[in-house]
């Protein structure tokens, strides 16, 4: 009697992390920049959060949604999972295709140490499917809201932001740069910056490099521009001001 035999199909765990780097590597290539907030600044205050639970997206999500929205050209800041648009009495409009963003899970496994049961947690990436709500029908939008632009008086709530840093910040000269060797950033004067958006961009963008430090993240700067190390360093800048900036509603340009 011939034995049947069963031939085993494997499948190829899923790379989130290639994923991700190929959207970015795909949105660089079509002139997008994935760390810039891309909805207007009349529809929200910028970084991208649920429209069910009123949370903002963290971290990875933030940038994975920013690129969505400017490849799709959305309009709003606020995402959905399927399952809530049904619940807000809404329906993803067929054919549309969601984002896929990611969250961590932890995972408890008991351990014997030297006799000892104990329990270790273990970290596992999920992901799940969002969809912006211009994807979705059946749902009001909120009305928009006014944010930072142009000509504008200083923000109480930022100015007390950069002095709850502790960061060193002096307005004088031209140029705008951080200078490790005496831990200050130099801003030039207020009054040469075209606004207050244009301003806190500037700034947001030297306390980034200030966190760099080596008395607080200690990140190699780089010796000279354009080394590996140098644009390593301007890509954190950019990031960090600019989810510094949505978080803030701001919307102005380094200069």
């Amino acid at each position: 009697m011939t034995k049947s035999t069963k031939k085993t199909v494997s499948k190829t765990p899923r790379d989130f992390h290639q994923e991700v780097t190929n959207q970015i590597i795909e949105a660089l290539e079509a002139g997008v920049k994935p760390w810039a907030c891309p909805w207007d600044v009349t529809q929200s205050d910028g970084l991208p959060y649920n429209f069910s639970t009123g949370n903002t997206y963290s971290g990875m999500n933030v940038m994975l949604l920013w690129m969505s929205a400017q490849m799709n050209q959305f309009s709003s800041n606020q995402w959905l999972t399927f399952k809530q648009a049904l619940a807000l009495g809404g329906n993803v409009i067929k054919g549309e295709k969601g984002t896929h963003i990611t969250f961590y899970k932890s995972l408890e496994k008991e351990k014997t140490v030297n006799g000892k049961e104990k329990i270790e947690t273990i970290p596992m990436l999920k992901t799940f499917v969002v969809f912006n709500l211009d994807q979705i029908e059946g749902i009001t939008k909120p009305e928009p809201k006014t944010v930072l632009r142009g000509e504008l008086d200083l923000r109480e709530d930022v100015e007390d932001f950069f002095k709850a840093t502790g960061a060193t910040i002096n307005y004088v000269g031209q140029k705008a740069f951080f200078r490790p060797s005496t831990d200050e950033i130099v801003i030039p004067e207020r009054e040469r910056f075209e606004s207050t958006a244009n301003l806190y961009a500037t700034v947001l963008h030297e306390l980034t490099h200030w966190t760099g430090h080596k008395s607080r993240l200690n990140r190699t700067k780089g010796s000279k521009f354009g080394d590996k190390d140098y644009a390593f360093e301007e890509l954190v800048a950019e990031l960090g001001s600019a989810f510094l900036m949505a978080d803030f509603g701001i919307v102005g340009e380094v200069q």
